[in-house]
C-alpha cells in the first residue's frame, strides 16, 4: 500500500506497520527519532514566541515613553503565524467511499508581520501660546522644510519664531509654506483662523496685515509614512503622494490656535498590553523549559 504520510522526517518503511483501519497512518516502532525531531521543533516554535514577544514589549515601551509626546502616534505591533506542515491531508481517501474530513498540521510559530501607526487623534491641551498650533481631526499633517531640501509632514504644532522672525519647528525647521513675520510686527497681535490665514499687527497699524496661509497635507494611506524621529514623517511609495488642501476644506480638520495635540497613548491600555506579552513570554520560556525536559527524557531512555 502506498505510503501517505508526508512529514519531514517520514519513518522507514522498515521501522513501520500501518495501523488498522487508518491506511493513512504510520505506527513508529523506532520513534525515538521522530519525538527528538518533534521536541526540536518545540523548542524553536517557542522560541519564536519569545522573540515576538520581546518586539512587544519593544514596541509598548516605545509608546510609554513617548506619552508626553507632543502629536506622537502610538504603534501597534501585527503578528502572523508561520508555515504550517502538512502531515495529513483533508480531503485524502480514507476509504472508497469517503475522505479524511480534517488534516493534520503542524505550525512553526509566529513572526511579526507589520509595525503600524495609529492615527487616532489624541486629546488637545490648551497652552495659550500664538505659536502653538492644533489640528482638530485626524486628517492633516504640517509640512516642514527639512535641511536637505526634502519635506516632513508633522502632528506636532509647538512651533515657534527665530531670530529671522520666521515660523520654525523646536528643530529650527522651516514651516511650509513659510511665514515670515514683518520688521515691527506685534508678536502678541498674532492671529491664525481656523483655515489657516494668518495675520498680524505691524507697528502703529491697528488694522491686522495679512502675511500667509498655512495650508494642511493629507495622504491616502496614513500609516505607509516613514517615521524618521523627531515628530516627523516622510512620503513613501505605500504613503502615496501629498494631498494638499485649506484646513476647514477639502476634507481636513481646521486649525486651532493657542492649543497642542498631545500623545494618543493610553496609559491603561499599554499596561494591559505589557500584562499581555509578559505572561506570554514566560508561557513560551515555560514551553522552550518543557521541550528541554522532555528531550532529555528520551535522550535518557539511551542509557
Amino acid at each position: 500500500m502506498e505510503r501517505l504520510y508526508s512529514g519531514p522526517s517520514a519513518p522507514t518503511k522498515s521501522a513501520t506497520k500501518l495501523c488498522p483501519g487508518k491506511p493513512y497512518l504510520y505506527s513508529n516502532f523506532s520513534s525515538d527519532k521522530a519525538d527528538a525531531d518533534d521536541m526540536l521543533r518545540s523548542l524553536w516554535t517557542a522560541a519564536t514566541g519569545m522573540i515576538a514577544q520581546q518586539y512587544h514589549m519593544d514596541t509598548i515601551s516605545n509608546n510609554l515613553s513617548n506619552v508626553n509626546t507632543t502629536g506622537f502616534k502610538k504603534n501597534r505591533a501585527d503578528f502572523q503565524d508561520l508555515v504550517y506542515q502538512q502531515q495529513v491531508l483533508a480531503g485524502t481517501p480514507a476509504t472508497a467511499v469517503s475522505e479524511i474530513p480534517t488534516g493534520v498540521y503542524v505550525g512553526h510559530g509566529t513572526r511579526v508581520a507589520a509595525t503600524q501607526k495609529l492615527f487616532e487623534m489624541g486629546s488637545l491641551q490648551s497652552t495659550g501660546n500664538k505659536f502653538d498650533m492644533a489640528i482638530t481631526s485626524e486628517v492633516g499633517f504640517f509640512k516642514i522644510l527639512m535641511p536637505d531640501g526634502s519635506f516632513g509632514y508633522t502632528r506636532d504644532g509647538s512651533f515657534k519664531i527665530d531670530s529671522n522672525q520666521q515660523i520654525v519647528t523646536s528643530n529650527g525647521y522651516l514651516l511650509e509654506p513659510p511665514i515670515t513675520l514683518p520688521p515691527g510686527a506685534i508678536n502678541n497681535s498674532l492671529q491664525i483662523s481656523e483655515n489657516g490665514e494668518v495675520t498680524v499687527k505691524v507697528g502703529d497699524d491697528i488694522r491686522p496685515t495679512r502675511i500667509g496661509q498655512i495650508d494642511l497635507y493629507r495622504f491616502v494611506n496614513p500609516a505607509g509614512l516613514q517615521a524618521i524621529g523627531q515628530n516627523l514623517f516622510k512620503e513613501t511609495v505605500a504613503s502615496g503622494p501629498e494631498i494638499q488642501g485649506t484646513p476647514g476644506l477639502d476634507g481636513m480638520g481646521s486649525i486651532l490656535q493657542g492649543f497642542l495635540e498631545m500623545s494618543n497613548v493610553k496609559l491603561v491600555e499599554e499596561m494591559v498590553n505589557m500584562i499581555v506579552a509578559q505572561r506570554a513570554y514566560e508561557s513560551n520560556s515555560r514551553a522552550v523549559m518543557t521541550s528541554d525536559s522532555m528531550l532529555g527524557t528520551a535522550i535518557s531512555m539511551k542509557r
